[in-house]
């Protein structure tokens, strides 16, 4: 009898540790899973994009044009986020569609009306983003003096990496970006020539809105912004650190 209980006992021993097992590689997938998707909470979760247009000091010398006085500030939906495994479609009314490779600046908290001392405060951290432009429309929205939103906020024109955290970019005024198109360098900068800076950004688009939690604010993009086409593969990257790709398609 006491064999019997002794066997009956291993087995449920057993049972046990195996429960516990299989258990415990549920939870860490469950918690991978998880770690994952909060890479992307700012995309699901986020209400605006806001972006800063010439905002680098080697695009203010190759067009010969006056540095801005104040921060020049567009909105894009967030209907425009991709993440990478999704292809950037150029939509059938565009003819020239540009890549512009940026420093995400991802909000952590709400704020209005930010001192610029106390900007960094409400970052929850950023992401490499890419800020497709369809040159063909902005060119005739800047001539005329119309908005800016078709040609900036078009579906798939926010292709973003995943969340970076303050432990992953130190000094987001010390960042080195490039981007390539089919291997060969198209763009390279350093967040060091931005004319606003990070707080100068958060400062002053605080004062006509309301930051939110999630809200992404894309600091502008370093001279060579050039046309892609159906076909292309887009590298971008900060330094050595971070890489995404995305392929173009056309819009069937």
């Amino acid at each position: 009898k006491r064999t019997k209980n002794l066997k009956q006992n291993l087995k449920l021993i057993s049972l046990f540790s195996s429960f516990r097992v299989t258990a415990g590689i549920a939870y860490e997938k469950m918690a991978l899973s998880s770690s994952a998707s909060e890479k992307y909470d700012f995309v699901r979760k986020g209400r605006k994009i806001l972006g800063a247009a010439l905002n680098y000091m080697d695009i203010v010398r190759s067009r010969n044009v006056a540095v801005p006085a104040e921060p020049l500030l567009f909105l894009k939906p967030t209907t425009s986020y991709i993440t990478e495994g999704n292809p950037i479609v150029i939509p059938k009314v565009f003819t020239k569609v540009a890549h512009e490779v940026e420093l995400g600046v991802i909000i952590g908290k709400q704020c209005k009306n930010v001192k610029k001392e106390e900007a960094f405060n409400y970052i929850s951290g950023y992401c490499l983003a890419l800020d497709m432009t369809a040159q063909c429309n902005l060119g005739l929205a800047r001539q005329n003096g119309h908005p800016w939103s078709l040609g900036k906020g078009f579906d798939t024109s926010t292709p973003v990496s995943g969340f970076l955290s303050a432990n992953d970019i130190k000094d987001p005024h010390k960042v080195s970006l490039w981007l390539k198109v089919n291997g060969q360098l198209r763009q390279q900068g350093n967040t060091e020539d931005l004319i606003f800076k990070v707080d100068d950004l958060i400062a002053y688009s605080s004062k006509y809105m309301t930051l939110e939690p999630n809200d992404l604010i894309l600091t502008g993009t370093p001279d060579g912004a050039l046309p892609v086409k159906a076909g292309d593969v887009i590298e971008a990257g900060i330094g050595d650190n971070l890489k995404i790709v995305f392929e173009v398609k056309d819009e069937v």
